[in-house]
């Protein structure tokens, strides 16, 4: 009787024996077996498309897992990492976003051993040199990009491939597959559509046989459903047949919000429920402006789940849902990159969205993506996918019932934002294969500079160095031969802007004696030394940041907040906020140019030129044009000139203040997000000599907005830059317990902290705030 059956849990990495003094690898048939024990052992039992798929893993061969949601595509990942880990090679598990990361971290931890795995995703590291490594695609590109062949992994697991064929990040997703020849991959989706041109690539690149497993067998059956009655109507049903938990997608978090107000008027759950919801909650402090509104929608047994909420209401609506105190959830559609919430049914108010540049018919991946989450396996024997028809067909028809063959006035779409679908539609995108994958290819300065860097650590600076590199990367590349040959032409010009501004040097090489008789002279192409460093370490940004930083006077009475202003602006803009800012900024001056009796039309045109703040703004960009001179690579990047946290720091504003200000309560989330960017920002990419006692204290008093608000994100984060593991790891060795944090290590930094917090609590006292 083993260990586990007797009650005690045991890793898969204990049963093999790894992280034992000496280990070096175990019998690959072992391994397989000590899988098939932990399988038995967690009362699982494999399908036959995971079995095929481990199989060929441990036969050396590539494989792209094809199967729906829920058809247990991470055990299959598991069962790689079990593999390299006998092996004793290292792996590599990639996720599209942090929290999915994070989320892998903890339950690979709690599969092999803390010991075994670490994280990188780009905010802080954790054990990175652990032999199963979780990091986001960006993270492994870079490394892919800048070490190719010599990079020691083995065996990597690329989850949500499908991102793949992302416009704007889809290239972090084929670097790998580009450079990694010595790798075997893991490619997961379940909307991966037609590979093909992928699998022939990645024969002919790494010399191995590539598998495609491929399954429409879900674990949960799903049954679909197009429905013309209104939203609270079609939610009452679903919760009378017992359909609950209910997971309505919207298109934008203002909808979101709308349609869990909405709800409120109908009975979502009874006495009881909302009896054990209150219990539930507790002590649960909902302290920022909106908090109000989310306890609300919570007691009612509704959740709202989006971007722009706080982690910890996030947080809470998952715990709540998991518990199944909540029977509906109004969130956006991020539910199809991984929300941690119970669904049954999933609810589409729309079948169309904006997507950044004009408003479509969903793709058939993303709906599948969606759709596919309804159902949970072990709990559910069936999974339900409602769509409702357009808002103002519904009307149309009520109106028309009850006209009774009389005439009525017809409502009309939307005008904006809409494109109209039907069932027709509906049946479409539920039979439709996914679109196939394309290739999103592109070149950049820093791709070439790191290649040029990576060749030149390898003792190769000759033209057929990190050049060629790149234009071998371009060959490779999963582009058409059209796209290689304009990408061809751009690596040239990128090449010789570069050159032209000293950052790569040709020096001139002592030709041998058959050379010199011809009269041929070769030259070396390297890096510039005072670049190499701060390349590698730094975003094009950061470097810019640096070089603004050095060009303020640290002596000015406003440097700290001058400072503050250039950190602002290499980060991304919370267009909701900004738009926010620009509302109050014209609702001020409406009222003054009334009061003052300007005429109608001229208000207007005043109007027209209202912007939010820009402080500094004309400096800002003579800096970017001095910076751009030297640093070719940085055209055309988008330095953003805004005043957010200025604006809070300015004002001595705490973060609610803030928040019904500018009316920000739908999107405390973003505002807190940013904030923490920013702070992350003036912590990490100032340099220590360039920070007064002002900016300590300016920085200081945004940490501690922050962290009164929502301590989840700075807390995890700043514990984790230390080097001390997160505290809800699985046990570990003594040699791994997590280290405490010294608060007074950096003794400016702490007395800058203390002096922030005296200062809010003789705030919130003078404005008798006792909470």
């Amino acid at each position: 009787m083993t260990a586990a059956k007797r009650g005690k849990e045991i890793s898969l990495g204990a049963r093999i024996g790894a992280g034992e003094p000496g280990y070096a690898g175990t019998d690959p048939d072992e391994a397989f077996s000590a899988l098939l024990e932990w399988v038995e052992d967690r009362k699982l039992e494999l399908y036959p498309a995971q079995e095929q798929a481990i199989m060929e893993l441990f036969a050396g061969r590539h494989v792209l897992l094809k199967t729906p949601t829920g058809s247990g595509k991470s055990l299959v990942a598991t069962a790689m990492h079990l593999h390299a880990l006998a092996r004793n090679e290292r792996s590599v598990y990639t996720s599209p976003i942090k929290a999915l990361v994070s989320e892998k971290f903890f339950a690979l931890c709690k599969d092999f051993g803390a010991e075994q795995v670490g994280m990188m995703t780009g905010d802080a590291t954790v054990n990175r040199d652990a032999k199963i490594l979780c990091c986001t695609a960006e993270i492994l590109s870079s490394m892919a990009l800048r070490e190719g062949r010599d990079l020691d992994v083995k065996h990597v697991v690329m989850d949500e491939f499908h991102y793949y064929g992302d416009r704007d990040r889809g290239i972090a997703w084929q670097i790998p597959l580009l450079t990694l020849s010595q790798t075997t991959f893991l490619l997961m989706s379940a909307t991966l559509g037609d590979t093909t041109h992928i699998e022939k690539d990645l024969d002919v690149f790494t010399g191995r046989a590539v598998a495609v497993v491929a399954s429409s067998q879900r674990p949960v059956p799903l049954e679909f459903d197009y429905r013309i009655s209104a939203l609270q109507e079609t939610v009452q049903g679903l919760l009378n047949q017992n359909k609950a938990p209910i997971y309505i997608v919207n298109f934008s978090q203002r909808e979101a919000a709308e349609e869990a107000q909405s709800l409120t008027s109908i009975p979502i759950t009874d006495k009881e429920g909302r009896a054990a919801i209150g219990e539930a909650l507790g002590h649960f402090r909902f302290d920022s402006p909106y908090g109000k509104d989310v306890q609300r929608f919570v007691r009612h047994g509704i959740g709202v789940h989006h971007a722009g909420l706080l982690p910890k209401y996030r947080l809470l609506v998952e715990k709540l849902a998991q518990k199944g105190l909540l029977k509906v959830v109004s969130g956006t559609d991020t539910l199809g990159v991984g929300v941690n919430v119970p669904i049954r049914s999933v609810l589409f108010t729309k079948l169309c969205k904006y997507d950044g540049e004009k408003t479509r018919i969903l793709s058939v991946r993303d709906f599948q993506q969606i759709a596919g989450r309804a159902g949970r396996k072990g709990y559910d024997d069936q999974g339900w996918v409602v769509c409702q028809a357009p808002a103002h067909v519904i009307e149309n028809l009520k109106a028309e019932a009850k006209a009774d063959g009389k005439k009525f006035k017809k409502q009309g779409p939307p005008e904006k934002g809409y494109v109209p679908w039907d069932q027709k539609t509906f049946e479409s995108l539920i039979s439709g294969e996914p679109e196939a994958l394309t290739s999103v290819f592109k070149i950049s300065h820093g791709m070439l500079l790191s290649l040029l860097q990576s060749a030149e650590e390898r003792g190769d600076t000759s033209r057929h160095g990190g050049y060629r590199d790149l234009v071998d990367l371009i060959e490779r590349s999963h582009e058409r031969a059209g796209k290689k040959s304009l990408l061809r032409k751009e690596a040239r010009r990128i090449f010789k802007s570069l050159v032209k501004a000293g950052v790569i040097d040709l020096v001139h090489r002592e030709p041998d004696r058959v050379k010199r008789m011809l009269g041929r002279h070769g030259r070396d192409v390297r890096v510039s030394a005072e670049l190499q460093a701060d390349f590698s370490l730094h975003h094009t940004l950061s470097l810019f940041l640096m070089f603004a930083l050095h060009r303020l006077d640290p002596e000015s009475e406003n440097y700290a907040l001058d400072a503050l202003t250039l950190v602002e602006s290499i980060l991304e803009s919370p267009r909701g906020i900004l738009d926010k800012q620009v509302d109050k900024a014209k609702s001020e001056l409406i009222a003054q140019l009334k009061a003052d009796g300007v005429p109608y039309e001229e208000r207007i045109e005043r109007l027209e030129t209202v912007s939010y703040p820009k402080p500094m703004a004309d400096a800002i960009y003579e800096t970017l044009d001095l910076f751009v001179a030297s640093h070719p690579w940085a055209e055309g990047e988008p330095v953003r000139v805004k005043s957010i946290a200025r604006d809070m720091v300015e004002r001595f504003l705490g973060f609610n203040e803030y928040v019904r200000e500018y009316g920000l309560e739908r999107i405390e989330g973003v505002l807190l997000r940013y904030l923490s960017d920013v702070y992350k920002t003036l912590l990490q990419n100032v340099p220590e000599e360039l920070k007064t006692d002002a900016f300590f204290d300016m920085m200081e008093f945004l940490r501690a907005a922050i962290a009164r608000t929502d301590s989840s994100l700075i807390t995890e984060w700043e514990g984790m830059r230390q080097g001390a593991l997160p505290a809800n790891l699985p046990a570990m060795p003594e040699r791994q317990a997590p280290k405490p944090i010294e608060l007074d290590k950096d003794k400016r930094a702490f007395a800058a902290r203390v002096r922030a917090e005296v200062h809010a609590l003789l705030k919130a006292l003078a404005l008798r705030d006792y909470e």
